[in-house]
């Protein structure tokens, strides 16, 4: 029973990390799929269809305020529920 009219919209951009302006808490309640590049991902912490990138930590690296690095990845992006 898949039932797409309760789903909200997905947005152009969007992330992972709650203080980000571009976090929408209540397409997080469903689950999301991204393929880049006609590949699935699973470790994308942030998108944007519109301008062809994601990003993805950068290994166990991080930054001085103890979050992960993230390294920006340009190509084709595909956001969908699963």
């Amino acid at each position: 029973m898949n039932d797409t009219t309760t789903l909200p919209p997905l947005p152009d951009r969007l992330s992972v990390d709650p203080r980000s302006p571009f976090h929408v808490a209540a397409v997080f309640q469903h689950d999301i799929g991204i393929k880049f590049n006609d590949k699935d991902r699973s470790d994308v912490e942030e998108y944007c269809v519109s301008e062809g990138w994601i990003k993805v930590a950068a290994g166990k690296t991080l930054d001085r305020k103890g979050k992960p690095m993230m390294l920006t990845l340009k190509g084709k992006v595909e956001a969908f529920y699963r």
